[in-house]
């Protein structure tokens, strides 16, 4: 049996993986989205499911109150040791962090902070298990610090909670010729050597390094050990190593694909005669391979469809941003009921909070949701999104003569609001079935459904991601500035299918 990458054909950004027994499980960058840090299960690393997310909302609060959607956590680490699973991930504006639990599921320690500072990303630790001693290293955010292309190693508590010295430049990527932008480093003991496994280059461009040394603190030697070669996969890099029971070594990775985000790859790792990690076919990304020699699986994925039952969201869902209270009321049958959340911005999708949101499928694909607008507030509205720097999404709106309107709106990166992409048309039952197709290059096609079959709405959208976020799939339901409820919109039998 083979499989075809990538494995995971959405936008799970900054990949890392840890086995314990039989079982595999990866986290991935969540920014700014909530609840954050997914948990990926899987049992032959090929077919992976959404188990839950470590941390269900960010802090400060506050400042987490509004999208802040290339902000929050950056390229966490997933380790298992002392009977519990550790996360530690890096905030560019706060510092470094940790949550542990004693099972996958949780629960979740609150977050702690275990090195505070501007620019301090992608920590990764180790636990010496022959010295007793924990290591700790992490990469630097040049926006936040002025300092970028290299790594700092600690010593680090057995606990995990506090760093014991003030860190050391264990690797000056300016030093190295031809090396710029290096980061995102994981940390391995392996065959005598500390091992750092960490990209370089750029996230479009780049490729993956591995540094060794007799000693945490180096000197470190270097070797590029995969890069894009003649393959068809730009900037293979940054992810995580993984050894199966029986012995076998994998390396999981990203691939920066534009408004898809960062798709997970999986590569077959050997090591060389020289003790030198060798990744996919001879250091070039592979395509298709054979699978990974543990027990057959059933074919899996994370969810994507949802019939909200009993009104409740699956766990492939996030907010923008930290939710409140009543945003989601339940109620007693199928479907999810939003309420119509009074906004000043309600022109500008992008500074909402309040939009539960899923990763844009990386096949060309076929979204449907179901929707009817419940609120009699002028100006209410409702809709299915494609949400990145630019926007476009449609939906139902009540007008001020009482109506209801299927409407049809975008704004384009540089605008500060949306516009009119199709004339409003009425929408007399105030219900719809929308429907968006995502063609090759994330090129969007809507459509609306009165009951009387698919209408094509509007000219082909090209949909973007944020600066390093994936574009999003929307649901919102939001009203004008005012007073009292707003009313509310109940979307219904959420599907993706292939195209």
């Amino acid at each position: 049996m083979t499989y075809t990458n990538p494995i995971l054909n959405a936008d799970w950004s900054d990949p890392d993986v840890v086995r314990v027994g039989e079982d595999f499980y990866l986290t991935a960058s969540s920014f700014g989205r909530v609840p954050g840090l997914p948990l990926l299960h899987s049992r032959d690393l090929v077919n992976w499911t959404l188990v839950g997310h470590a941390l269900q909302h960010l802090e400060p609060a506050a400042e987490f109150a509004v999208p802040r959607h290339d902000c929050g956590v950056w390229a966490p680490s997933i380790r298992h040791h002392d009977e519990r699973f550790w996360i530690f991930w890096g905030d560019p504006d706060q510092g470094i962090f940790q949550i542990n639990a004693p099972e996958i599921r949780g629960p979740w320690t609150s977050p702690h902070l275990v090195k505070e500072g501007k620019g301090l990303i992608d920590p990764c630790p180790l636990w010496d298990e022959e010295t007793g001693e924990a290591y700790l290293v992490h990469a630097w955010a040049k926006s936040r610090s002025g300092v970028k292309n290299r790594l700092t190693g600690h010593r680090m508590a057995p606990d995990g909670t506090s760093l014991l010295d003030d860190g050391k430049l264990i690797v000056d990527g300016d030093r190295i010729p031809g090396w710029f932008t290096l980061e995102g480093p994981k940390l391995y003991k392996h065959d005598g050597w500390f091992w750092i496994l960490a990209p370089a280059g750029g996230v479009e461009t780049g490729w993956q390094g591995a540094f060794r040394s007799r000693g945490f603190f180096g000197p470190y030697e270097e070797r590029i050990v995969l890069e894009q070669k003649d393959t068809e996969v730009n900037g293979p890099h940054q992810g995580g190593w993984v050894r199966t029971a029986s012995g076998e070594d994998w390396f999981l990775h990203f691939q920066q694909r534009g408004a898809y985000g960062r798709v997970v790859h999986l590569q077959p790792m050997r090591w060389g005669p020289e003790g030198w990690p060798v990744l996919g076919d001879d250091g070039a990304p592979v395509a298709v391979h054979r699978e990974p020699a543990l027990p057959p699986q059933p074919a899996a994925a994370p969810a994507t469809d949802d019939d909200f039952p009993g009104g409740r969201f699956g766990r492939q869902w996030s907010w923008t941003a930290n939710p409140q209270d009543g945003w989601a009321p339940h109620h007693s049958g199928d479907g999810l009921r939003l309420s119509c959340v009074r906004s000043a911005d309600a022109h500008d999708l992008r500074k909402l909070p309040n939009v539960l949101t899923q990763r844009l499928p990386g096949t060309p694909s076929a979204v449907e949701v179901g929707l009817e607008l419940h609120s009699e507030e002028p100006g209410a509205r409702a809709g299915l999104a494609v949400l990145g720097d630019a926007f476009g999404w449609i939906g139902l709106e009540r007008g001020a003569d009482g109506t209801v309107q299927v409407v049809h709106r975008f704004a384009e990166g540089v605008a500060e609001r949306e516009r009119d992409a199709e004339l409003p048309r009425l929408a007399p039952e105030g219900r719809v079935r929308l429907r968006i197709e995502i063609g090759a290059g994330a090129r969007c096609r809507f459509f609306s459904d009165l009951g009387d079959g698919p209408r094509p709405s509007g000219p082909v959208f090209a949909a973007t991601p944020w600066r390093w976020v994936g574009a999003l799939l929307g649901l919102f339901a939001l009203a004008p500035v005012g007073s009292g409820h707003a009313g509310a919109a109940t979307f219904t039998n959420f599907r993706i299918d292939s195209l």
